[in-house]
């Protein structure tokens, strides 16, 4: 896994392709950035994009600056802006469990199709809702026209339509400075092995017998980490990532084998 630093200007595709092409293995990422938006993009290699699902449920957390007594039509720099002049006197964000409606810019698909698909076209849906959480938003400063704010959220959370809950303000700039315990100081040119990526999730520790089960799609019992059943835990042998399991009743059932 690489700890890539975004910046503004091009999309995580982008960049995903790029670190593609300079590498020349396939290459993934684990939670999209706006193309406006800078910071913290995690880039699978190989095989180990097939670990994104245990990477992208992880809490993100933003640095946001708010454009005051302004509107914009998407919530962001790169929507028609509209002057309102009437800047907001609380500027408190909500936190807890909070709905929000997906926005069409959006890269969530309705009917098969990206909303941003339809948006560049000019149409208009109902867009799904979602609920969200939004462990903490603390605003860090006001100067003239703008509040700068440090938001931890869940993932699948949208800053910009948080920022618009102040009603004369859109999100000018999102930087995204950690995922989960990775943050985007981290950000280097060699790569995360798979298990230290990983490391977050409980350890079991393979026998040689059982890690040919686990290569050959067979259980083994938990006999390790206490966890709920159906968390995820990582298979390990000769401290290499062999595979990464669920806990059902039965004993640790592989998901994803690399090896």
């Amino acid at each position: 896994m690489l700890v890539c630093d975004k910046p503004a200007g091009i999309t995580s595709h982008d960049l995903v392709a790029e670190v593609r092409r300079e590498r020349g293995v396939k290459a993934g990422h684990a939670g999209t950035l706006d193309p406006f938006a800078t910071g913290l993009l995690l880039v699978l290699l190989g095989r180990a994009t097939r670990l994104q699902r245990y990477l992208v449920g992880l809490p993100k957390t933003y640095h946001a600056t708010a454009r005051l007594g302004w509107r914009s039509s998407t919530g962001d720099p790169e929507g028609v802006l509209t002057e309102t002049g009437r800047v907001p006197e609380q500027l408190s964000l909500p936190t807890g469990q909070v709905r929000q409606r997906v926005p069409m810019t959006s890269a969530v698909k309705v009917g098969g199709e990206r909303l941003y698909r339809k948006s560049q076209r000019g149409e208009t849906v109902q867009t799904p809702e979602r609920e969200v959480e939004i462990l903490r938003a603390e605003l860090l400063g006001r100067e003239e026209g703008t509040a700068s704010y440090e938001i931890e959220c869940s993932s699948g959370t949208y800053v910009r339509v948080l920022i618009e809950t102040l009603q004369d303000a859109y999100c000018e700039s999102l930087r995204r400075v950690a995922i989960g315990p990775f943050k985007v100081e981290e950000a280097r040119g060699e790569p995360i092995p798979a298990n230290a990526a990983l490391a977050f999730l409980p350890e079991r520790v393979l026998a040689p017998d059982e890690a040919d089960a686990i290569s050959h799609g067979r259980s083994v019992s938990v006999q390790g980490p206490a966890n709920d059943e159906g968390g995820a835990v990582r298979l390990t042998f000769e401290g290499e990532l062999l595979a990464v399991a669920r806990i059902e009743s039965d004993g640790l059932q592989p998901e994803v084998v690399l090896a």
